[in-house]
């Protein structure tokens, strides 16, 4: 495992450039049941901006991916969700850049050993309610495929339901179809990886969705994936897919 993150911290540097890449301005905005906003800022790959009265919930926050990331002309975070230690998803760069000096961080506990201070761990099951209206469940992520079960194994790595004054957000992490995705209900918008050989093919990502059912689908960390094959497989479902910049 530490030759794999080595080698995908490697592949990072390489991927980037000296200059930093504009802030996205890619936004999708949604309302909760009591009318208030929630606007998410597709960043890139696996790292998304989750805006919600006034509060700002980064995922997966990352630096030396391309597009580089400057992280000082993004507002302070008011909370970090981490996912797993994999470098394309943990960065101790960007989470300095972005953490302010009450910001808590949610991680798996395996990713908890890379850091020093207070930070909360959330196992598989685990659910807080973090703000008035706040809440958080951490959900199971891993690989099924014999081969690949050594990227992302069963009971490490998180994915998170995050739920804003009853808006249920679901974001997968690195993961197959799961059976444990039959469990997540009413799901408004759903994050889906699709990037071989450590997530989804398309036709378990398809799977996946028809399987939870959300109202918006974003595909991400989907790579050099053909995603547009997405839209054309999901046709008919009931599900709005939409294609933002995940690479």
């Amino acid at each position: 495992m530490r030759k794999l993150q080595t080698l995908i911290a490697a592949l990072l540097l390489l991927v980037a450039g000296n200059s930093y890449a504009q802030p996205s301005q890619q936004k999708d905005s949604f309302q909760t049941k009591s009318g208030k906003t929630v606007t998410i800022t597709h960043i890139k790959h696996a790292t998304m901006q989750i805006t919600y009265e006034g509060k700002h919930i980064y995922v997966d926050p990352v630096t030396e991916l391309h597009p580089r990331t400057d992280w000082n002309v993004y507002p302070k975070a008011d909370y970090i969700l981490i996912t797993h230690e994999h470098p394309d998803h943990f960065d101790q760069m960007s989470i300095a850049q972005l953490r302010g000096a009450s910001t808590p961080l949610y991680l798996n506990r395996s990713t908890q050993g890379y850091l020093h201070g207070s930070n909360v761990v959330m196992d598989n099951g685990d659910s807080l309610r973090i703000g008035d209206d706040i809440w958080l469940w951490a959900v199971p992520a891993y690989n099924t495929t014999p081969e690949h079960a050594h990227f992302h194994p069963k009971g490490r790595d998180n994915g998170y339901v995050l739920q804003l004054d009853g808006l249920r957000i679901y974001i997968a992490g690195d993961t197959e179809d799961i059976p444990e995705m039959a469990n997540l209900k009413d799901i408004d918008i759903a994050f889906l990886p699709c990037n071989q050989p450590y997530t989804m093919t398309i036709d378990q990502l398809v799977s996946a969705a028809k399987t939870i059912k959300p109202k918006v689908l974003f595909p991400y960390h989907y790579g050099d994936t053909r995603i547009n094959m997405v839209l054309m497989k999901m046709v008919g479902s009931g599900i709005d897919v939409r294609i933002r910049n995940y690479k």
